[in-house]
């Protein structure tokens, strides 16, 4: 399979935080997206994934890393911070259309995260192959 080239990854991730309504962006202020080529097994087993989930290839498609006690003064020194990690997606999604769907899911997961939904609460999302109808 082709990789994308990371520019068209990120560019990709943009479009999908461009196309959130008003409502939503206005509030991602104190907020970075990033993305990563993969996680490293140290990041997984920080993030609660075991030495055998590790090596049968488990990993992740994106992480929210709030911020953790600070002043509402230290907010924009100090933003939570949402990955994305591009391998585990390309990975999993080889077919391009796919691919931009599961990176918007992905995203929007993420800040899902960021105004305190849970996983749980993320199930019917996550389990639609295609919440955006296109």
């Amino acid at each position: 399979m082709k990789r994308m080239s990371m520019k068209r990854f990120m560019a990709i991730v943009g479009e999908a935080i461009d196309s959130l309504p008003e409502v939503i962006k206005q509030h991602l202020d104190n907020v970075v997206i990033d993305v990563e080529e993969a996680p490293t097994d140290d990041f997984l087993r920080e993030a609660g994934f075991t030495d055998e989930e590790i090596a049968e290839g488990d990993s992740l498609y994106g992480y929210f890393m709030p911020m953790d006690g600070v002043a509402a003064a230290e907010m924009l020194e100090n933003p939570s911070r949402i990955l994305i990690f591009k391998f585990p997606l390309e990975e999993d999604f080889p077919e391009p259309k796919e691919l931009r769907i599961e990176i918007r899911k992905t995203v929007i997961h993420e800040i899902a995260h960021h105004f305190g939904w849970s996983d749980r609460d993320l199930e019917q999302f996550d389990d639609n192959p295609n919440p955006f109808g296109d």
